[in-house]
C-alpha cells in the first residue's frame, strides 16, 4: 500500500443513491455504476469513488492499487432483525412460532447465562455474518445482560457498526429467562456502557408483547423518551396464534399495534419484525410514526407464518426492511433473503426486482435504521463497509452470468443463485475482515 491510511481498489462498483422505484430499470439518478471504478479509502472512511480513468491521475505516485476488475463491489449488506443467540437452533424441524419458542428458542437462550458461551457464540455469529457479506445488523441478545456485553465486546474488537439489545421479558417464559425488576436497570447499565461507543448502538428490546407486562413495556417507552438516539426492536403480527394470544392478554387494546403505541414504543427508530397480519389502518399508523417492518421472508416461509404484503406497505407509505430472522430464518446470506423475498412476492403477484432488492439490502435498510449518514452507500465521507463479490464463484453462477446482457440481469442472477461462496471479501471500517477460502 502507498501508506497506512490509503487503500485503492479498482473494480466494478454499484451503489444506490435513493430508491430506484419498482420499474424494470432504475429511476434516473438513483444508481451509481462504474464498470471500471476506483474506490479510494482513507482509514475507516471512503475518500473518493468514481471512474478509474478519471480518478487515477489524482493517486499518489507509485500507489499500490488492488486490481479487482473481475469482481463487483457493493456496500456491505445490512440485516435489520436477527437473533445471534439462536444461531445454533437454525434448521430445527417443524414448529410454528409459539411452539418454536417453547421447544427450541427458550431452552437455547437459557445457555447464555454462561458468559463463556455468550463470548464463543458472539464470535461465531460475527464470523458467519462477515462470511455472508453482512457488515451491520440489528441484533437480539438473550435476556441475560452478559449476552449483550459479550456481543458488544466482540463487535468493538472488530470495529463493526452494530445495534444490539438485551431481551426484556418478565412473564410467560421459563423462570431462567425472566428478568423481573432487573430488566430495565440492566438495560440502563448497558446503554450507559455501550450506546454510542465507537460504532455501537443500543436497541431497546422487548421480545414481544406477550412476554412483557404493561409495566415493563411502559418502562421501555420511558427509556426511549429519555434518549431519542436509542433504537427499538420487537416483534409484531407474525402469526395468527400470536394475535389471538395478544388479544387475550390485552383486552383493552383495539389491536396488537396499539399495545406498543400505548407504551410509547412506536417511532422513527422502531423496527417491528414480520408485520404479516396487519390491516391498512395499522400500516398507516406505522407509516405516520416513521417505524419500519422487518420483512423476514425465509423465516416466514419456514415457520408457515404467512406472506408479507409489500404492495400494501407501499400503498400505505409504510417502510419495510429486509432481514434474516436467524434462527427461524434459513439463511444468513443477504442473497438468500432476497431470493426468498422474490418467491414470497411471486406468490402475491408482486415479484421483487433486483434493483429493489439490492437497494433495500444496502441504502434502504440503512435509511430505515437512521444509519444512512454512516453506511449503506459507496460515497465520500461514509464508513468503508463493503463487499467484494465474485460473480464467477460457482460454475452454475458463472454460466448464468455469461449469458446476461444487462446489469439488471446480472444482479437478478446474483439474487437468485449466489450464496456466501460469492462473497470474496468483506470489508468493515476500512479493513478486510473476511476473505473467502480458496474454492
Amino acid at each position: 500500500m502507498n501508506s497506512s491510511t490509503d487503500t485503492f481498489i479498482r473494480a466494478e462498483l454499484i451503489s444506490f443513491v435513493r430508491d430506484p422505484g419498482d420499474g424494470n430499470t432504475p429511476e434516473p439518478g438513483s444508481l451509481e455504476h462504474y464498470g471500471d471504478g476506483l474506490l479510494w479509502l482513507k482509514g475507516q472512511h471512503i475518500h473518493a469513488v468514481g471512474h478509474f480513468a478519471e480518478l487515477s491521475p489524482s493517486l499518489p505516485k507509485g500507489a499500490d492499487v488492488l486490481d479487482y476488475r473481475d469482481k463487483l463491489i457493493m456496500p456491505g449488506f445490512i440485516d435489520t432483525h436477527v437473533h445471534y443467540v439462536q444461531l445454533d437452533i437454525m434448521a430445527s424441524y417443524g414448529r410454528q412460532l409459539l411452539d418454536w419458542l417453547n421447544d427450541y428458542t427458550f431452552p437455547e437462550e437459557c445457555r447464555f447465562a454462561n458468559h463463556a458461551h455468550a463470548e464463543a457464540l458472539s464470535n461465531a455469529f460475527l464470523d458467519e455474518m462477515l462470511r455472508a457479506g453482512t457488515t451491520t445488523a440489528q441484533v437480539f441478545g438473550s435476556s441475560h445482560p452478559g449476552s449483550v456485553d459479550a456481543f458488544f465486546t466482540a463487535c468493538q474488537k472488530r470495529q463493526l457498526r452494530m445495534l444490539v439489545g438485551k431481551v426484556l421479558m418478565d412473564r410467560n417464559g421459563p423462570e431462567a429467562l425472566m428478568d423481573g425488576a432487573s430488566g430495565i436497570a440492566d438495560s440502563e447499565r448497558l446503554i450507559e456502557d455501550w450506546h454510542g461507543k465507537g460504532r455501537l448502538g443500543y436497541s431497546v428490546t422487548p421480545r414481544f408483547a406477550p412476554t412483557s407486562t404493561k409495566t415493563q413495556m411502559d418502562a421501555a417507552g420511558a427509556l426511549l423518551r429519555n434518549d431519542p438516539s436509542l433504537w427499538l426492536q420487537t416483534h409484531l403480527a407474525e402469526n395468527s396464534g400470536e394475535l389471538d394470544w395478544v388479544a387475550e392478554l390485552f383486552p383493552g387494546s383495539r389491536d396488537y399495534l396499539a399495545v406498543y403505541e400505548k407504551a410509547g414504543l412506536v417511532g422513527p427508530r422502531s423496527t417491528f419484525a414480520h408485520g404479516i397480519h396487519l390491516d391498512n389502518g395499522m400500516r398507516k399508523r406505522l407509516a405516520d410514526r416513521g417505524a419500519n417492518i422487518a420483512f423476514c421472508p425465509s423465516s416466514n416461509l419456514f415457520l408457515g407464518s404467512g406472506l408479507f404484503d409489500r404492495e400494501a406497505a407501499k400503498q400505505t407509505g409504510m417502510a419495510f426492511t429486509f432481514a434474516s430472522d436467524i434462527g427461524a430464518g434459513t439463511d444468513l446470506s443477504g442473497f438468500g433473503t432476497l431470493k426468498a423475498a422474490y418467491q414470497v412476492g411471486q406468490l402475491g403477484g408482486q415479484p421483487l426486482t433486483a434493483w429493489q432488492g439490492f437497494y433495500g439490502l444496502t441504502k434502504g435498510n440503512a435509511k430505515a435504521l437512521s444509519l444512512d449518514s454512516h453506511i449503506g452507500q459507496l460515497a465520500p465521507s461514509l464508513e468503508a463497509d463493503f463487499v467484494v463479490i465474485d460473480t464467477q464463484a460457482t460454475s452454475l453462477l458463472s454460466r448464468r452470468i455469461s449469458h446476461c446482457t444487462t446489469l439488471g440481469e446480472r444482479l437478478f442472477a446474483l439474487m437468485m443463485l449466489a450464496d456466501d461462496r460469492a462473497i470474496y471479501e468483506t470489508w468493515a471500517g476500512g479493513q478486510c475482515q473476511h476473505r473467502r477460502d480458496t474454492i
